[in-house]
């Protein structure tokens, strides 16, 4: 099955959105395609602990609950690091699952078959 990359620039300033794009990714994910979430702007704080807490809108599923799922079925996470340095979060863990790396990660992640991508 091909691979998947969620491209997320917005962070909980539009919460909604971040529901939408942890919805399509955790539907990757979990139908057995290998996913990366690529954490820019300030999305990269969704890779810090404690962070992805709350529901977005009422009927719509907890992020945390979403990012539980997204770990549980394998998906991972390439964080922006020159947004990291930016928001001078350099000393901060990141959750499991999440590593830094910027665009040529991605691609070498990629790799030669491609990949379906979304963007957010």
């Amino acid at each position: 099955m091909g691979k998947a990359v969620v491209s997320l620039s917005t962070g909980l300033e539009d919460a909604e959105k971040v529901t939408v794009a942890f919805l399509v990714a955790v539907g990757a994910a979990e139908s057995g395609r290998p996913t990366l979430m690529f954490l820019t702007k300030e999305a990269v704080r969704l890779a810090m602990p404690g962070v992805a807490t709350g529901t977005a809108c009422d009927g719509c599923p907890p992020l945390s609950e979403l990012m539980e799922r997204y770990q549980k079925a394998g998906g991972r996470y390439l964080v922006c690091p020159i947004c990291i340095n930016s928001k001078r979060l350099n000393d901060q863990p990141m959750i499991d699952g999440a590593e830094l790396g910027g665009t040529v990660p991605m691609w070498a992640w990629i790799g030669d078959e491609g990949a379906t991508t979304f963007s957010y």
